[in-house]
């Protein structure tokens, strides 16, 4: 069956298209995404701005008639932490049904934590043991670890990409100070989540997910999309420290002539850098492969299960 994932993120809006079947792999049919950073219309008060809902609205008016233009017998449709955060995002969930016809389900930090983990075990297998990955998002920074397809540890934080650049990143390149500020919020959020990961098993298998992470991996080395998705990649932590304070000394515009990096994401390349190492610093990881599978190919995954079971 053709089944659509679409997912309201805070950097962009994506509906991603598949052909799948119980115990199949999904197989990517079509894409349709926007760049829209939800998280940069909200106004003082916390609330998506009028501007940011009529964007929101025009694009799953599109995703539903691309998924109708291609055949999709289904679209599973979900909201992460852009939308969970904001102090109006109820109201905006019921407007985009009202004037849609689309429910947009409300995924917590945890179970957007779970999922994810669930398309990373699939992807590498039982044969992995524990397994801990981390996923870079634009509002959130999500830690799972555990030896089953469900995580014994789901955590998640707010040190997204696109936030740490908003609230403490400034400048273009960004200040000297405001970097030695980023660092040490960083660390300080992550203290509490590292500590009960460290708390459990070590992992045999430590992984990163999100287009933060492939960037970070490419532009340390490893190969290009173009190589397919079973190509090996891996971040080292001492290639990601020598790249974090290159990044701090460049403007947004020479982080986007790097390899892997789009110009949309170049300016809070380096927040992901940050938080990146200070994860893998704190959890004591000096070295994770990227998995290609992520949040949209775990609620796949998760829907067929529930068809087998049903």
């Amino acid at each position: 069956m053709r089944l659509g994932v679409l997912d309201i993120g805070s950097n962009t809006v994506h509906l991603l298209l598949v052909d799948a079947h119980p115990g199949a792999r999904p197989i990517p049919f079509a894409s349709h995404k926007r760049p829209l950073q939800l998280v940069a219309h909200l106004d003082d008060a916390g609330n998506i701005t009028e501007r940011g809902q009529h964007e929101l609205v025009e694009f799953v008016r599109e995703a539903r008639a691309f998924a109708e233009q291609h055949e999709a017998e289904d679209v599973l449709a979900f909201a992460t932490s852009a939308i969970r955060e904001s102090t109006n995002g109820e109201a905006v969930l019921e407007r985009v049904h009202a004037e849609t016809g689309t429910l947009l389900v409300e995924l917590s930090g945890e179970e957007e934590s779970a999922v994810t983990f669930l398309a990373v075990r699939r992807w590498f297998g039982w044969g992995s043991g524990t397994v801990l990955n981390l996923d870079i998002g634009g509002g959130s920074f999500e830690l799972a670890l555990g030896a089953d397809e469900q995580p014994d540890v789901a955590a998640s934080v707010p040190l997204g990409a696109a936030r740490l650049t908003r609230e403490l990143l400034v400048g273009d390149p960004p200040t000297a100070t405001s970097v030695r500020d980023a660092r040490r919020h960083v660390r300080s959020v992550l203290a509490e989540p590292v500590a009960q990961l460290r708390a459990h098993v070590a992992p045999t298998l430590v992984t990163g997910t999100s287009k933060t992470f492939r960037s970070l991996a490419r532009i340390t080395g490893a190969a290009p999309s173009s190589a397919g998705v079973f190509v090996r990649r891996e971040l080292r932590l001492a290639d990601l420290t020598l790249w974090a304070s290159r990044l701090a000394a460049m403007s947004s515009d020479d982080r986007a002539a790097l390899p892997g990096v789009s110009p949309a994401r170049a300016r809070q390349l380096l927040a992901g850098a940050i938080v990146a190492e200070a994860a893998m610093e704190g959890l004591g990881v000096d070295a994770l492969q990227i998995c290609p599978w992520a949040l949209r190919e775990g609620l796949i995954l998760r829907r067929f299960d529930h068809l087998v079971s049903a």
